[in-house]
């Protein structure tokens, strides 16, 4: 897994000339970073005299937040493997009308597939953010600041994830997909731009 390297390797690769990891498996991981600083921020509310009677919440957003880092790992990893096929039909050979349809037919299953995990990227950046919103408010005090940097990290992924979306719509031939897929991407970038900057304001008039 692309996440099991150290942050050091993991960026080398990614500034490398290799076409993987890309911008879709950057965002996922910064997207898992971001809920694990939410985890962290319920870790430690845990145990707190204070915090005693949302204690419930917080292990439950915890237990939910553990299952969104994992789901954004293995995406990370996911859309690596997905590129692959779309990288190798760009250099399909078409000379011919024959070459021209096959490579087509295999494009338009690449693009999609392509499309396909980012947009998961992009839901899975959303539901980190309602997780980070209530931690920010049933969360400790004292590591408010880190809700705020999560909600900012949920963002970018949730954002820079919909940029591979919407480069590989473009190229689609099935314009009724690639503009379902386009606005659903908007919709969720809309409402994520939204609860983000809800969740930074209230994390900023808290600690300031």
């Amino acid at each position: 897994m692309m996440l099991e390297r150290k942050v050091t390797d993991f960026l080398e690769v990614l500034s490398s000339d290799a076409p993987v990891p890309g911008g879709g498996g950057a965002s996922a991981t910064v997207g898992a970073m971001g809920v694990a600083l939410g985890m962290m921020v319920g870790n430690l509310t845990l145990g707190k005299k204070k915090y005693a009677d949302v204690e419930p919440d917080i292990k439950v957003l915890i237990e939910k937040s553990q299952t969104l880092m994992k789901e954004l790992i293995r995406l990370t990893d996911e859309d690596a493997r997905v590129f692959e096929p779309l990288s190798q039909a760009y250099g399909l050979p078409r000379d011919t009308e024959e070459e021209k349809q096959a490579r087509e037919i295999i494009m338009e299953k690449a693009l999609l597939e392509a499309s396909l995990v980012p947009m998961q990227i992009v839901e899975k950046a959303y539901e980190s953010l309602s997780l980070l919103e209530e931690l920010g408010e049933k969360g400790t005090k004292i590591a408010m600041s880190d809700v705020g940097v999560g909600a900012l990290f949920a963002r970018a992924a949730l954002e820079g994830a919909s940029l591979n979306i919407f480069i590989n719509t473009k190229l689609m031939k099935d314009r009724v997909k690639a503009e379902e897929l386009n606005k659903k991407a908007e919709a969720m970038i809309a409402s994520g731009k939204a609860l983000s900057d809800k969740v930074y304001l209230d994390v900023l008039d808290k600690i300031r």
